[in-house]
């Protein structure tokens, strides 16, 4: 590795570092090999109106003579408005050549946001039109919920161990099509002693309501920090539909700080893939500009 290499390396490691601390679950480790992240931005953390994902990729010229590459993915920024947001994240870079600017980049993104809240155009009305659409695409889930059905449900994938520090991390998959197939799936699941031990069992799905072009999704932290979301936001940016993904973690008692967080992401993704649920990167991107539903659980503690 050239000396210029290295020192960008550093570099990159050392932002990486200082935006996942400050952003804490608003960052999101996408591939860590890859150097390609996504930041959550809102206008306001307890109670958002506007809300904007911000994908990077580091190159390896970055910060030193390349800019990041970057997506940004909202339902509601579309023509002049995503052209003026662009301009603005460029604008800063040319101003800051050599110097990392993710941080500068989210805080102008948020913002526009704010200013945008401020005016008096309404929000993007999600969360009506969510209520209602949740309930009568759940409903029509569970009523194509046949009695032959569930067995598929049962059908799951485990992942290999990932080990780090004593604590182990697994994965499991299972199709699924609708909600009541999710608890017999985690029921499943718990029949097995050793998965019913584990300390957590992290779980997110998605299923597509096909008539209504809308996703029904949930997440569980089963008292992992902010996990479940976490582990839901990476399927959404897999663009990943009528799945289940549950990680087992044993705490093998070392605290492992963000790292678990790398680790339940690596093997959800790893089965995700090789099940072949995962689409290209392109395709990827552009599905982040779908409708999407999400309802989180607010359980917060940590090991």
């Amino acid at each position: 590795m050239a000396e210029g290499d290295a020192g960008s390396d550093q570099r990159q490691n050392e932002e990486i570092e200082a935006m996942a601390a400050i952003y804490g679950e608003e960052w999101c480790v996408i591939d860590d090999c890859a150097k390609i992240f996504c930041i959550r931005i809102s206008d306001d953390i307890d109670d958002p109106k506007w809300t904007l994902c911000l994908q990077v990729m580091l190159p390896n010229e970055y910060p030193g003579t390349a800019p990041p590459v970057y997506q940004l993915n909202a339902p509601w920024l579309k023509g002049q408005e995503r052209a003026d947001l662009s301009n603005s994240l460029e604008e800063i870079y040319i101003q800051n050549i050599g110097e990392s600017i993710l941080y500068l980049w989210v805080e102008k993104i948020r913002d526009v946001l704010i200013q945008k809240s401020q005016m008096t155009e309404p929000g993007p009305d999600v969360k009506k039109k969510t209520e209602e659409e949740d309930v009568e695409c759940e409903d029509d889930l569970i009523l194509a919920c046949q009695p032959e059905t569930p067995a598929k449900a049962l059908d799951f994938d485990i992942s290999e161990n990932q080990t780090d520090r004593r604590s182990t991390f697994q994965a499991h998959l299972a199709p699924v099509v609708c909600p009541k197939q999710v608890k017999m799936v985690l029921a499943k699941l718990y029949e097995n002693k050793k998965i019913a031990s584990a300390t957590h069992n992290i779980y997110a799905y998605r299923i597509y309501c096909e008539d209504k072009q809308t996703f029904l999704q949930d997440c569980e932290d089963d008292g992992e920090t902010a996990a479940g979301g976490r582990l839901l936001h990476l399927m959404e940016i897999l663009n990943v539909r009528n799945v289940m993904v549950v990680v087992s973690r044993w705490y093998g008692g070392i605290l492992l700080g963000p790292d678990r967080f790398k680790h339940i992401n690596n093997c959800a993704r790893n089965i995700l893939v090789e099940r072949n649920y995962t689409n290209s990167p392109e395709e990827s991107s552009k599905a982040l500009g779908k409708n999407k539903k999400v309802r989180k659980d607010k359980k917060r503690s940590e090991h």
